[in-house]
């Protein structure tokens, strides 16, 4: 049984009436299990916190210039100090910022900093189906709901952060066309060919095989539709490829680090048409911090304190691109 607190009524409904009805047959059971009673051990304490939360009509909500619910005048400080300690019970926050009610989510990785580096190169979002992989919590497909999107799925494995997202959107209303679900591109159906627009954004390099990530997320694409890629990559020619034997910048689940060339030929050796690169940034520590909202290690603590243009274990330091391309 899903949890109670998680409302996906209107997405089920929706599904039904869609062309992904027969998605829609088999996605509930396919939740229930995922969220089973006892396989995450703190998910009672989630389910409380959403309980706790109060019922508030925001009035009004910003997407387009940020993720801004309610406004200042609609709660007191000491209501406001209530709701950070309930929403605490979900740390660490580390996809934002968001502010509710003028209390500021200032989470650990500033993710409006890349909707603004990607934004500007995509073609429109308006009234285009969206498939957010490896979502998060979900600060993204809000962005991508105020960019003009019709219908807005995200999906992430952790269910913390569907809870996140469940918490946010209890505030910003239950009713609106943007869901997350507690799921991998593993569990989406085979050739859907179903998204106008699909983004991978921080996903690739997480990927055991980049080459099978690429073809998933192709097949998920309509005809013509777009995909959106962003990754860690390193600087080199075509056939370059970083592969950590141990962590890279202490994470232990890093795979592979390509040039952008070499990306750019297996978006190509993968069907898509005309992949291109349209920004490469280094990640700073004003971009990825620890904040009260996400009070472990960041950024900081992975990189060499004697230069920072490498991680903690010798590696170049991060560098993010982001790759464009259409499906055929």
């Amino acid at each position: 049984m899903i949890p109670k607190t998680l409302d996906y009524g209107p997405f089920f409904q929706w599904l039904k009436e869609s062309p992904l009805g027969d998605w829609g047959c088999t996605l509930p059971d396919l939740i229930a299990h995922q969220l089973r009673p006892g396989r995450w051990g703190d998910m009672p304490e989630w389910e409380e916190t959403l309980r706790r939360l109060p019922e508030i009509d925001p009035l009004h909500c910003n997407f387009e210039q940020s993720v801004q619910i309610g406004d200042i005048s609609l709660m007191d400080k000491g209501r406001r100090l209530a709701l950070q300690a309930t929403l605490m019970g979900l740390h660490p926050w580390r996809k934002g910022p968001y502010n509710l009610f003028g209390l500021p989510l200032d989470t650990e990785w500033r993710s409006d900093w890349k909707w603004d580096r990607v934004l500007p190169h995509l073609s429109s979002l308006q009234n285009r189906l969206i498939l957010d992989v490896g979502c998060g919590n979900g600060y993204h497909c809000f962005r991508m709901f105020g960019a003009g999107a019709k219908r807005v799925i995200g999906i992430d494995p952790s269910p913390k952060f569907v809870f996140q997202f469940q918490a946010i959107k209890n505030f910003a209303g239950k009713s609106l066309p943007i869901d997350v679900l507690p799921i991998g591109i593993e569990e989406m159906p085979l050739k859907l060919g179903a998204f106008d627009t699909v983004f991978s954004m921080g996903i690739l390099y997480h990927r055991r095989s980049p080459m099978d990530h690429l073809r998933e997320l192709r097949e998920l694409l309509r005809p013509g539709g777009q995909l959106v890629l962003e990754t860690l990559v390193i600087d080199g020619p075509e056939g370059t490829t970083l592969v950590p034997e141990g962590r890279y910048a202490k994470m232990p689940n890093v795979w592979y680090l390509p040039s952008p060339d070499t990306l750019l030929s297996w978006m190509r050796k993968n069907g898509l048409k005309n992949p291109r690169m349209v920004d490469v940034s280094t990640t700073t520590i004003d971009e990825q911090r620890s904040t009260e909202w996400m009070t472990f290690e960041s950024l900081a603590d992975f990189l060499d304190p004697d230069d920072q243009s490498k991680t903690i274990e010798g590696h170049p330091a991060p560098v993010r691109a982001v790759f464009l391309a259409e499906a055929p």
